[in-house]
């Protein structure tokens, strides 16, 4: 074979190999793509506000949310999860479910309150703590619990709220209450939630496998429905009673001083914490070759030079 098709024989190849690098690069950039819508439509959702329209703000981080929940997953399915995807993820939350969701409390509830600011900057600082605490503790991300109420839970219950008081059941049942003042006490209590201690589950996958993995499946699938025909109805009694179910489960087990089966702080998946699987000794000396005695230290010390002249003399 001549130089010349050797040559054109190795260009063909390059010419195979360039698509798989551009798939695996598009793959790459897709979970920073979610991450980066959710950024988008938090932002919006600032605009929105500002312009008066709090409906719209209120669907824009509904729809932050979803891209925010697709986003771990889609890293995880294509493999391409990583510390940067982390800290944008979370730098996004900060935008999507901290500033906008405070703004919107604000400028609905209080737009001519001079230090009505100071409730929605606290409310930042607790979800800029909370993300910060999430990447420490859980590494960016949750297998089965949240330490604390996330927040896009948090972002979401002050956000909705106002699509919620447009219904006709709110004008006319619960139009009459002190809705600035419970907005302030929610606030609060949603911001305390976020840097408790308190285990929320994170919302499961569907799974037809097993007959729990189906019920759960099911009411997977009854929520969706729910938020897709009745969302005005929805979304704010739904998140509203997450929070609360988190919270009043935690006071029920604790005044029962029932302990549940396993920590959920451990934040471990079912099949990792099983303990019917026997332990099998492990020789580390083995898999680290490191020498068991003096002698055998000794042995393998010798520098290259010294090994040469060992050989020379065992062949003399």
């Amino acid at each position: 074979m001549t130089p010349r098709n050797r040559g054109t024989r190795r260009w063909r190849g390059l010419r195979r190999e360039r698509p798989r690098g551009n798939l695996r690069r598009g793959v790459i950039i897709l979970p920073s793509a979610f991450t980066l819508g959710n950024l988008f439509f938090g932002f919006y959702a600032i605009v929105a506000a500002f312009r008066g329209d709090f409906i719209w703000a209120s669907w824009c981080i509904i729809i932050a949310w979803v891209l925010d929940y697709f986003d771990g997953r889609v890293a995880r399915v294509t493999r391409t999860g990583s510390a940067f995807g982390a800290e944008l993820d979370s730098l996004t939350d900060a935008v999507s479910f901290g500033v906008a969701p405070a703004l919107i409390l604000v400028l609905l509830y209080f737009p001519e309150s001079d230090w009505s600011w100071l409730i929605g900057f606290a409310y930042v600082s607790v979800a800029v703590l909370r993300l910060a605490r999430f990447n420490v503790e859980q590494g960016g991300e949750a297998r089965t619990h949240f330490h604390g109420l996330p927040s896009p839970a948090a972002g979401l219950i002050l956000a909705t709220h106002y699509p919620f008081t447009t219904t006709p059941l709110f004008q006319q049942y619960l139009a009459g209450l002190p809705w600035p003042q419970i907005m302030v006490i929610t606030t609060v209590l949603v911001s305390i939630l976020m840097v408790s201690h308190i285990p929320y589950a994170k919302l499961p996958p569907l799974d037809f496998r097993t007959r729990r993995g189906i019920v759960r499946t099911a009411l997977l699938l009854a929520c969706l429905g729910l938020a897709v025909t009745v969302p005005y109805y929805w979304f704010f009694p739904a998140i509203v009673g997450y929070a609360l179910w988190g919270l009043l489960r935690s006071v029920f087990l604790g005044l029962l001083q029932r302990l549940p089966e396993r920590d959920p702080l451990l934040d471990e998946e079912p099949d990792d914490a099983d303990s019917d699987v026997e332990p099998r000794e492990v020789d580390y000396q083995e898999l680290t070759h490191e020498p068991e005695t003096a002698e055998d230290d000794r042995r393998t010390s010798g520098t290259p030079e010294t090994d040469i002249i060992e050989w020379k003399e065992k062949r003399s």
